[in-house]
């Protein structure tokens, strides 16, 4: 299976970057789940987690507020206002 290229930025920093197997986030739609191959999206996230899983078989959890989740040719990036990283 291919992989994701996942960026996470907040607005005065580059938090995150790496790849990833699948990515979760919170929209103000509700929750999606990107996987490799995955149509292209755009979506304004919602205050929560967004769950980055690793191609190493590991989890990264960051905390959200205010931006959005882009998703183009197995590109992902999470742009938001403030992000921190949980764990």
């Amino acid at each position: 299976m291919a992989d994701l290229e996942v960026t996470v930025v907040s607005a005065d920093e580059q938090v995150w970057a790496g790849r990833a197997q699948m990515v979760v986030a919170r929209t103000q739609v509700g929750e999606i789940g990107l996987l490799a191959g995955h149509t292209p999206v755009l979506g304004i996230l919602a205050a929560g987690e967004v769950r980055i899983h690793t191609t190493d078989g590991g989890r990264v959890t960051a905390k959200a507020d205010d931006g959005f989740i882009s998703l183009q040719n197995d590109v992902v990036t999470i742009a938001a206002r403030s992000v921190e990283l949980l764990r």
